[in-house]
């Protein structure tokens, strides 16, 4: 696998996980016996070198996210020639696409006029904010997470935080599986652990959908599932939803026995989100003069 990974680096190509799999049929004694094991040989690679697998030229399968705002970067194509791109005036209407590697190497931040970032969960919310001109209107960089973020996602989001000194926001549904986005933006995620310094960007803030939301906002909602009630219970144990916040918000979610997703906020107009509601939301955190 060493060899393969050197021969890739050296003719300036790549794999993704399952094809490294395939490859290895052809080592005879030495081919994988499951996707699995080589999935956790190149976790332990990583481990061992202290480099990521984006440095062995292993690609995920699922590709980065969509971003939009005025933020210049420079982008060295797979040619090695490189290409400046503004995120917001040289792309169409579905942004720049974050590839699988966002290092210096590949991706370097040219400069900007964003005052804060923030990373949506659903498609159909970054589509509304991007068609309601919010990331123009508020100096905001929008991110789509595309739901559980990808690794390339997770890094973008460290690197323009520390790089550019941008405050990072969470919105998602409000249910514990999108609190789980959240905290795996912001402390990482189990499987990635090993990963977190490189991919968790620990300042990371969320804003909604909350329980309190449900409330405040009186949303439509549907009913936790067992799956959701067992979800939320195991994040009152877990540290990474330790604060006073999120134990009031889990535990008022428990209570009410109700979930909504970003889209309820529609009820009050196809505005309502970018107009009110994210405003509301991030002059309270500070990080947006209304």
């Amino acid at each position: 696998m060493l060899e393969f990974i050197q021969e890739m680096i050296k003719e300036k190509k790549s794999s993704t996980l399952r094809e490294m799999y395939y490859i290895s049929e052809g080592w005879n004694a030495a081919k994988f016996h499951s996707q699995d094991e080589s999935n956790k040989l190149a976790e332990d690679l990583e481990i061992v070198t202290g480099c990521m697998r984006e440095d062995f030229k292993l690609r995920p399968e699922e590709d980065g996210a969509r971003i939009m705002g005025n933020i210049t970067i420079e982008e060295t194509n797979r040619k090695g020639m490189k290409k400046r791109i503004n995120c917001r005036d040289d792309v169409g209407d579905s942004g720049y696409g974050i590839p699988f590697n966002v290092e210096k190497d590949k991706i370097r931040f040219i400069e900007h006029d964003v005052d804060f970032i923030v990373a949506i969960e659903t498609g159909g919310m970054f589509d509304r904010l991007v068609e309601n001109g919010f990331d123009e209107r508020y100096r905001a960089l929008l991110v789509h997470l595309k739901g559980q973020p990808a690794r390339s996602t997770r890094r973008f989001l460290k690197r323009a935080n520390e790089e550019l000194g941008l405050p990072v926001i969470i919105f998602t549904d409000g249910d514990p599986w999108s609190f789980r986005i959240f905290a795996s933006v912001a402390y990482g995620a189990i499987k990635t652990a090993h990963l977190s310094e490189y991919l968790a960007t620990p300042t990371a803030e969320y804003i909604g959908i909350t329980a309190s939301d449900i409330l405040n906002y009186d949303l439509p909602t549907d009913k936790l599932s067992k799956q959701d009630v067992a979800a939320l219970r195991s994040e009152l144990t877990d540290p990474r939803f330790k604060g006073q916040f999120w134990k009031n918000e889990i535990e008022l979610m428990l209570e009410i026995n109700k979930k909504a997703e970003q889209q309820a906020l529609a009820k009050y107009g196809l505005d309502f989100v970018t107009d009110t509601y994210l405003p509301e939301k991030l002059s309270e955190l500070g990080v947006m003069r209304r």
